[in-house]
This record gives structure tokens, C-alpha cells and sequence, in this order.
């Protein structure tokens, strides 16, 4: 039913995303589908990584380990942007049409007062992406 699944990371918060991740990975077993995990980070240095580069490594590392304790194949990829808090949803919207996956699975927060004013991340890619986006909570 699905050939590729996609699944925004963001490593900062990983703990946050245990349910998204597991719900990926079960997924992926069920119709032996690839999974992809997608990070985005900035040129400059932060929180998670002092480069690019590192980010990219510790990406890769955290696909593998989930890899192991999943039981399912999977990969990273990551895009670079001058500023990830400005341009995440263009940036993920573009690399889930690019990456050709057709199902996305994306973690998200309970939805309180400042949803009536600004749109999660995850609402904002199920409203515009092209392709199924589950949101788990």
C-alpha cells in the first residue's frame, strides 16, 4: 500500500516523537515499505550539531539505531536552510513532493490556545502537502 514513508525528525526533541517514530516503523513492517527519516537544520551552529556535516552524522546514527530496535530498514536525509524556525513547512512541503514518498507520518502536540492563531507545523503539511499525512499525537 505504501512504498516510502517519510518522517520529519527533529532531534532536539526526540524524546517527544516516540509515538510517531514507532507508528512509522510499524507501518513501514507492515507493507515493507522504505522509510526515510528527514532532518532539517541550519547553516550556523546549534543546539543539536556544531555543522552540517555533524548534523548529517548524527542523523544517519540516530536512523540506524532506530533501525536496530525496529526491526525495519531505514535511512536519513537532511536539508540545510539559513533559518529552520522560518522556513520548515516550505522546506518540508518541498521535500516530501521531491522525495516522491507517499505517506508522511509526522509527530504533533496537543492543540491548545495558540493553534487559533498560528497553525502547527504538522497541520500546515497535512493542509498543503500532495500526499497522506498521518499526524499522531
Amino acid at each position: 500500500m505504501y512504498e516510502k514513508i517519510l518522517v520529519p525528525v527533529d532531534l532536539s526533541h526526540v524524546r517527544t516523537l516516540d509515538k510517531a517514530l514507532q507508528t512509522a516503523a510499524e507501518l513501514a513492517k507492515l507493507y515493507d515499505s522504505e522509510l526515510v527519516y528527514l532532518g532539517i537544520t541550519a547553516s550556523s551552529p546549534g543546539s543539536v550539531a556544531h555543522t552540517p556535516e555533524e548534523f548529517g552524522e548524527k542523523l544517519r546514527a540516530f536512523a540506524e539505531e532506530r533501525a536496530r530496535e525496529d526491526g525495519v530498514a531505514a535511512r536519513a536525509e537532511f536539508k540545510v536552510v539559513p533559518d529552520p524556525a522560518r522556513d520548515l513547512d516550505r522546506t518540508l512541503l518541498a521535500a516530501i513532493e521531491k522525495s516522491g514518498a507517499d505517506l508522511v507520518v509526522m509527530a504533533s502536540h496537543r492543540p491548545g490556545f495558540p493553534e487559533h492563531f498560528f497553525a502547527s507545523h504538522a497541520g500546515n503539511v497535512a493542509a498543503h502537502a500532495k500526499t497522506s499525512v498521518m499526524v499522531v499525537r
